[in-house]
């Protein structure tokens, strides 16, 4: 697998303002696909919302990529970039599910951190059900969780009136010291 993952031609490249529409799409199938299939029944509402989405792309220091493969996008990621304290923030991320299990994100992943060599700190979160992500981040990529939000212990940057009370609201937060 390492040397097929090896040569993967992924590069990450600015979404146009025009793109913003289908990179949304695209990430709320990516992410209701996973819901479900954790979940075992249709997603009505999207994942993430279309707030929450707008809330990232509106986010200080916001950068949208679109993930290229080969010419072709296959996912994309939202980060939020401080230049002052470079505690940096993934918001987003996301690979399309024809492309899992084949090395695109790892090498997505890195391309993000080759991009923004001045980080310090490395922020992300993900629920508590994706175990898929939380692989990807603790043994692919070097984060440690370092918080847990639940209905015990509440995100204080969480701004939905939703209180927790359903599992589907518990994250994971983590982080990677560079």
């Amino acid at each position: 697998m390492k040397n097929s993952t090896n040569k993967l031609n992924i590069t990450l490249r600015i979404a146009k303002e025009t793109e913003l529409n289908k990179f949304k799409t695209d990430l709320q199938e990516a992410f209701r696909i996973s819901a479900e299939k954790e979940f075992g029944h249709a997603i009505d509402e999207p994942i993430p919302s279309d707030s929450d989405f707008e809330d990232s792309i509106k986010y200080a220091g916001a950068i949208v990529y679109q993930v290229i493969l080969d010419g072709n996008i296959v996912g994309g990621a939202i980060v939020a970039i401080d230049e002052v304290t470079q505690h940096n923030k993934l918001l987003l991320f996301f690979i399309s599910t024809n492309c899992h299990s084949q090395g695109v994100g790892y090498k997505a992943w890195k391309a993000i951190e080759k991009n923004h060599p001045k980080t310090k700190v490395w922020e992300t979160t993900t629920p508590y059900f994706e175990k898929r992500n939380i692989h990807f981040y603790v043994n692919k990529c070097g984060f440690k969780i370092v918080e847990y939000f639940s209905k015990y212990h509440p995100d204080p940057n969480f701004k939905s009136n939703q209180n927790f009370d359903e599992e589907d609201d518990e994250m994971f937060k983590f982080e990677k010291q560079m």
